[in-house]
């Protein structure tokens, strides 16, 4: 009745006796250890290029897409009085981006990884991206078939509670990782700004419980903490999963212990209980 009272809903009895072993807790970055609702910063455009068209494209892309990004990315282009066009057709490439048919034209959209793998010479934007990534900006790739077309950068502000949330597990003797699809220097970043111990970055959902489990192989003792429908494998890898009420369905489902309340600071109070 005190966890619940204090927003921890318990599960499986079970994993409240585990959770007192305890000796790494790895968290997600988005909607966990962030805000998650990212809002567009930057657009950047090549030479000669017209930033509102850019943005338009990306807002007609994005509108099969649920994923926070996409949500900012329609919020900037209404906030610009830009309206997005006709979408032809949408596909979700998981941990990587997405592809859109606009009018016959194929766009991309999503990491530099990918976009480095499509072989799109990002050369022209990247010292600007770089420096967004290197005050924690997510920044997202565009490309069409005759190359890049522009990035656009996004920030997710860090929840105000999640520094002492990190402080408390540390004073705790608890070791801290933040595992996220991120690329390695906005979640650097990240992890700076909060004092957590390791960073594991630029992780395809597929491989998060992988991850998890690596750290199990170890001898570690490990709670995740995550919020996405791509946590709920590595929740479920866990000794302890602990989800975010204010996330989905498939990761409450998938964790033993739930948060009720977006607050990082419950993992602590929960193994302490």
């Amino acid at each position: 009745y005190a966890a619940a009272k204090a927003g921890i809903l318990i599960r499986d009895a079970q994993a409240l006796e585990r959770a007192n072993a305890i000796d790494t807790v790895v968290f997600d970055k988005t909607g966990t250890l962030t805000a998650g609702h990212p809002e567009v910063q930057q657009v950047l455009v090549p030479h000669g290029q017209d930033r509102d068209a850019l943005l338009v494209l990306t807002a007609t892309a994005q509108q099969g897409s649920e994923h926070p990004l996409a949500a900012a990315i329609l919020r900037a282009a209404a906030r610009d009085d830009l309206q997005p066009g006709v979408l032809d057709d949408f596909s979700a490439e998981p941990g990587k981006g997405l592809v859109a048919v606009i009018e016959g034209r194929t766009v991309y959209i999503g990491s530099p990884r990918w976009m480095d793998e499509r072989g799109v010479d990002r050369s022209p934007l990247a010292a600007e991206a770089e420096a967004l990534e290197g005050t924690g900006h997510t920044v997202m790739w565009i490309a069409d078939g005759s190359g890049l077309r522009g990035a656009i950068a996004v920030a997710d502000p860090v929840r105000p509670e999640a520094a002492a949330a990190i402080a408390r597990l540390h004073g705790m003797g608890i070791r801290t990782a933040l595992l996220t699809g991120d690329n390695a220097r906005t979640a650097a970043v990240v992890a700076e700004q909060l004092g957590i111990d390791t960073v594991i970055a630029e992780v395809l959902p597929a491989d998060k419980a992988a991850h998890v489990q690596r750290l199990r192989d170890e001898g570690r003792v490990v709670a995740m903490v995550g919020d996405g429908v791509n946590d709920a494998p590595a929740l479920a890898t866990a000794d302890v999963g602990f989800a975010m009420a204010t996330g989905t369905d498939v990761a409450m489902h998938s964790a033993g212990i739930t948060l009720m309340r977006g607050d990082p600071g419950l993992v602590a109070a929960a193994i302490d209980a």
